[in-house]
């Protein structure tokens, strides 16, 4: 006698209960990256998954916002009530809105923000339910928007390395600034500064385009690098090699061509709370080359000495270096 079907709809409760389970997990703590790895990886198995999870948090939060109205700050049993029961109770109601099929797509089309750091000298890899890497460098702040028609990713500051797990249903987008970056499928690199976005192509294909403008978008292939100020663009082709050099970052070390002493300070001090400073114009101009730790100007200040003999001086915070 053969067994009998599986039933759809227990299957449909089964994973909402192991994303009410996941959302528990998250909110009771301790939460590390080994636990977002893990949930990372159970929702990038299934847009079911990924559906669910995203459905009963937002359930989460209304009901926290209800809850927090609704109760008196006097109600000890409001404050004790389990997570789990919550999250039972949330799960129970999202059954019966799936079957009743009245707020299926608002859920679908509701962001669910979540935003990376790094410190200075830091490092970080995200990975995203949809199979995309991002690689944050040092002091670099990021926002990523999922839903349902599209992921969105806001880069606030610093520099990121995005390997976009390509998906033309669902557009990979980077905002930076007044520029919108569409991922084409390929991999590429976004960085911010105070006054200056640069978008370097590694492979495959990206669009650019102005959010505020009506001007054609550009359309960048590998090698392509885009440097937009705030009165310029410019657009200029690097070769595969300044390409691997300029992503040492991800080595943890920078790599320098002919790079001035006072543009190779500034890149340091971009990894090193510990500041170097170049002293004269004379020594500013001098320009070097070599592969250095990110994190450690021992090593540069000591062929800074040795080659051109100059002179390092540190005072405390600052390694000052001059004729």
């Amino acid at each position: 006698m053969s067994g009998a079907a599986p039933n759809a709809n227990s299957s449909a409760q089964d994973v909402r209960a192991r994303a009410a389970a996941w959302l528990e997990r998250r909110e009771r703590g301790p939460w590390g990256e080994a636990d977002q790895a893990e949930l990372d990886m159970w929702l990038s198995k299934s847009l079911s998954h990924r559906t669910a999870y995203w459905r009963v948090a937002d359930a989460w939060d209304r009901a926290n916002r209800l809850r927090a109205l609704n109760s008196p700050a006097h109600e000890p049993d409001a404050a004790k009530k389990s997570l789990s029961k919550i999250l039972a109770g949330v799960a129970a109601a999202l059954v019966a809105t799936v079957l009743a099929g009245s707020l299926v797509a608002s859920y679908l089309l509701v962001p669910h923000e979540e935003t990376y750091a790094t410190a200075i000298g830091g490092h970080r890899t995200v990975k995203l339910a949809d199979g995309s890497r991002i690689e944050l460098n040092t002091n670099t702040s990021l926002r990523v928007a999922m839903s349902a028609g599209q992921m969105v990713i806001t880069l606030d500051k610093g520099e990121a390395f995005f390997e976009v797990h390509h998906d033309a249903q669902r557009p990979f987008v980077v905002m930076a600034g007044n520029r919108r970056v569409t991922d084409v499928g390929t991999k590429f690199v976004i960085r911010r500064d105070t006054d200056r976005l640069q978008v370097t192509v590694v492979e495959g294909r990206v669009r650019v385009d102005a959010r505020d403008s009506a001007a054609k978008p550009q359309m960048l292939k590998q090698g392509d690098v885009v440097i937009a100020a705030a009165n310029s663009t410019s657009l200029m082709q690097e070769t595969p090699q300044a390409l691997t050099n300029a992503l040492g970052w991800r080595r943890g070390v920078l790599v320098f061509k002919h790079t001035t002493l006072e543009a190779a300070a500034a890149e340091f001090n971009r990894y090193n709370r510990d500041r170097l400073i170049i002293a004269d114009t004379g020594t500013a101009h001098l320009k070097i080359d070599g592969t250095f730790p990110a994190n450690d100007v021992k090593p540069f200040t000591e062929v800074a000495q040795d080659v051109f003999g100059l002179r390092i001086d540190n005072r405390g915070d600052e390694t000052v270096i001059s004729r």
